[in-house]
């Protein structure tokens, strides 16, 4: 069965090209860009849907060579390269701008409807179409020619304007909901930190006290004596440390906890990296952490392992499961970030290990009030050039610390909220997926004709014989032959 007999009643196929012409940009040089002027619409303004204003350009407006690619409100860009078929709109906000080299105008017949001809190129139809015919290994282009033989089903006039309306209502309803959508993982993230503060302030566990009355706070110079114990058995002697008064407000916590420091409960230990210059001392069976994979996370392998003569050549040490790392160093969002050890591990000298005190304190109670000050934290630190933490700093941390069944209690709530929240970011982001599956759907609808089915059972006037879409394309075809210029004819012999 050929395509024409599958077509709705009064619709034809066609080339983009017998109904679109197309003008290539101007390669506008940037040491012509200017403070303010026209606003040069290059690849990367030109996003899926809507025109991008970050990274802008200018050129001086009265340049000749901007006169010919000014645009106007309403036109339709298409980028040529890169991530090459995304169409954008210019509006009126945009304006004045020119149109920069590897974008193209379409130049729209005026007896077409402009917002179906914009839809139609965001389809699929014509989208993977475009991605088909590009070419390039380093990056995809594609050429205006390539574009205009993309073959398309073409509605009559009047049906086309059913079928922008149609779309502008259904489309508009789609991206409420998707910027609804988009709104809740803020809101989720809201709610994280608020059960974190909840948690580190007692607040958490307020019904839990009052049923367990027995827990009384948790003795520092016990946890002295029990880090001495633990030195001793490595030959090793402890050495207390003292910290100046704590800041805490002794009120915003419990009675039973107390108001301490990360150093005089945690054992805080600063690594090292062997010499890269040895190749012995790498690939080897210890695993050695760096700051860049302590992100919130649970560290069940590391990308690096050392070798025991890359161990026994610097100053690092193996900790146990279950002890924290914090980054101390690090580009971005990295310093100040935490993970759990479910593996045995040495590091870097831009992590701090704090081993953590067996009965005493419990791992995940420490991650969570790292994570809940993981901004304050970052403000903390000494550097000229690159800010950071150093072991003195880590270990004057302040802390608070429950009683240990509590902590127990708290990490059991946490955990059970963060649990429920990733469900519903998980729901959050099928029904995202989904509802960007939902355009392409509603647009490929739209153009198979199966949203204006009843209209066009009503309307069979409006879409039959002049009215149809081979008729229109007709008038467009000798319109476009009468406006090309004159051929003129030479002189014949004598």
């Amino acid at each position: 069965m050929s395509l024409e007999l599958d077509l709705p009643s009064g619709w034809t196929r066609a080339n983009l090209g017998d109904f679109i012409s197309f003008q290539n940009g101007y390669a506008f040089k940037s040491n012509t860009y200017i403070e303010t002027g026209a606003f040069v619409i290059r690849i990367g303004n030109v996003q899926d849907g809507f025109i991008s204003l970050n990274n802008p350009a200018y050129i001086d407006e009265s340049d000749s060579s901007a006169q010919a690619f000014k645009l106007r409100s309403g036109d339709i860009l298409i980028s040529l390269t890169g991530n090459v078929g995304r169409v954008a709109v210019i509006n009126q906000a945009h304006l004045p701008a020119v149109l920069n080299q590897r974008v193209a105008r379409l130049l729209v017949d005026s007896s077409l409807v402009h917002s179906f001809i914009f839809n139609l190129m965001r389809s699929d139809v014509v989208q993977s179409a475009v991605l088909k015919m590009a070419k390039g290994a380093a990056q995809l282009n594609i050429s205006t020619k390539d574009i205009s033989d993309i073959s398309v089903q073409v509605p009559p006039l009047a049906e086309q304007k059913v079928i922008a309306d149609k779309l502008d209502t259904l489309l508009a309803q789609v991206e409420s909901i998707k910027a609804r959508l988009e709104c809740i993982p803020e809101i989720l993230k809201q709610l994280r930190q608020s059960v974190l503060a909840a948690a580190v302030s007692g607040k958490l566990t307020e019904g839990w006290r009052r049923i367990n009355t027995n827990h009384v706070k948790q003795d520092v110079y016990s946890i002295d004596k029990y880090w001495e114990n633990e030195y001793k058995k490595n030959n090793k002697k402890y050495k207390k440390i003292e910290y100046p008064k704590s800041g805490f407000d002794l009120s915003a916590f419990p009675d039973s906890w107390v108001k301490t420091n990360v150093g005089r409960i945690f054992d805080v230990y600063v690594g090292a990296t062997p010499s890269r210059q040895r190749e012995d001392f790498w690939n080897g069976e210890i695993n050695w952490v760096s700051s860049s994979e302590v992100g919130f996370c649970r560290i069940q392998s590391t990308k690096e392992n050392i070798t025991d003569e890359g161990y026994k050549s610097t100053s690092t040490t193996i900790h146990p499961i279950g002890t924290v790392m914090l980054a101390m160093i690090g580009q971005g969002k990295t310093r100040g970030q935490a993970a759990i050890l479910d593996i045995e591990a040495c590091h870097n000298q831009n992590t701090a290990a704090l081993r953590v005190p067996e009965k005493i304190a419990k791992s995940e109670f420490l991650y969570f009030y790292l994570l809940y000050k993981y901004e304050e934290t970052r403000q903390v630190g000494s550097g000229n050039n690159q800010q950071a933490m150093n072991k003195a700093i880590v270990q004057g941390l302040e802390f608070p610390l429950p009683p240990f069944e509590e902590q127990i209690e708290i990490v059991n709530k946490i955990e059970s909220f963060f649990e429920y929240i990733e469900r519903v970011e998980g729901q959050v982001q099928v029904a995202l997926n989904r509802v960007n599956n939902l355009t392409q759907s509603i647009l490929a609808k739209a153009f198979r004709g199966e949203l204006t089915v009843d209209w066009r059972e009503a309307n069979p006037e409006l879409i039959s014989g002049d009215n149809s879409a081979e008729a229109l394309l007709g008038r467009i075809k000798v319109e476009r032959e009468l406006a090309k210029p004159a051929t003129k004819r030479g002189r014949g012999k004598a």
